[in-house]
């Protein structure tokens, strides 16, 4: 099955809501999935880490087979692929060596937390090097043809939120098209409350959109964050996952979509189809006897509970197989029986 390659670019007069890049999450079965309803712009692909090896062709059609397929899941959702690594000439080849599988858009990884990450010479510990970042991100802009797009996710610092003019400058002045910035430092992690508003003084400062990221769980605190800083276009992760509505809901107040009709907005929101939907699409990739898939379920079960509304994961935890917690969901409360897309239209 072949398609048309797909364009992403991130214009100011255009709204976009992008699905954030969760490593271990957001894979190409949830891609799917979170594709289907038409909210997102486009999503952003768990990272590529570029080390001592350059990650070969089979191994971006492994991570992102939407490569195979145009560059958009078989949802219809656009996925830009992101690599993570400090050496600008290693990245400048991973990043042609991508393209050449079929991405159509490189975005860079300056804002992973994570210390096995950071210890490598990855993510935010480049926040540290606001020269590395331009070097980095003009080193793959200049190695792609100038129509592919190049863009960089930043957080506020490593342990100060004020480098961020500095740093969101540097990827700038190294060609990046647009700039995302998650809302916290590196040393803030993923600690409440993400800071907005340092976002809006970059978003004023630069001649390129920039992406707002960080605690947007609901739709009030979508509009503060619009509020805050100016900007229209937002990144959502995990936000999405917790409350499966809310980019439906979100796209809607940009204009991306149609609102939701009002009968719906007393209607339960369908787990159980929407976990089948991320069944279907782990077969489909990777086969029924998939062991991610029932982890995975609980995982994203699991930040429902902590951060939605979604009150019956103390039984499905103890699930020992995918139909036993489909047996389990299907007890602990009535569901409305109908299609996830048309639950959240």
């Amino acid at each position: 099955m072949t398609q048309e390659p797909t364009s992403i670019l991130l214009t100011p007069q255009a709204p976009a809501l992008i699905l954030a890049p969760m490593d271990g999450l957001t894979d190409a079965p949830m891609r799917a999935v979170q594709g289907e309803a038409g909210a997102f712009t486009h999503a952003v692909s768990e990272f590529l880490r570029v080390n001592a090896d350059v990650p070969p062709r089979k191994v971006f059609h492994r991570d992102v087979p939407e490569l195979l397929t145009g560059g958009r899941t078989l949802t219809g959702m656009p996925v830009q692929v992101q690599l993570l690594g400090g050496d600008a000439d290693r990245m400048a080849e991973a990043a042609l060596i991508g393209h050449k599988a079929g991405a159509q858009a490189i975005d860079i990884n300056f804002g992973c937390p994570a210390p096995t990450v950071n210890r490598h010479d990855g993510g935010a510990t480049l926040l540290k090097h606001p020269q590395r970042i331009r070097e980095i991100v003009a080193a793959i802009r200049a190695a792609l043809p100038s129509e592919i797009p190049v863009s960089a996710k930043l957080r506020l610092g490593w342990d100060t939120i004020d480098s961020i003019h500095e740093n969101a400058a540097m990827a700038a002045e190294g060609g990046a098209a647009w700039i995302t910035i998650h809302g916290r430092t590196k040393i803030e992690g993923y600690k409440p409350p993400a800071h907005w508003s340092p976002i809006g003084e970059v978003r004023a400062s630069l001649d390129i959109p920039v992406v707002a990221n960080g605690d947007i769980w609901s739709l009030d605190a979508f509009k503060r964050c619009q509020d805050e800083t100016g900007c229209t276009h937002f990144m959502l992760g995990r936000g999405a996952l917790a409350d499966p509505t809310l980019s439906y809901q979100i796209a809607a107040e940009l204009g991306i979509v149609p609102p939701r009709p009002q009968y719906l907005s007393d209607v339960p929101f369908d787990w159980i189809a929407q976990l089948q939907r991320l069944v279907h699409w782990t077969d489909h990739f990777e086969g029924p006897s998939s062991r991610k898939i029932l982890p995975r379920m609980k995982q994203w079960l699991n930040l429902a509970r902590r951060h939605g509304d979604f009150q019956a994961f103390d039984e499905v935890k103890r699930a020992d197989s995918v139909e036993e917690l489909f047996g389990i969901l299907g007890n602990s409360h009535s569901h409305h029986k109908s299609d996830p897309v048309a639950l959240i239209r």
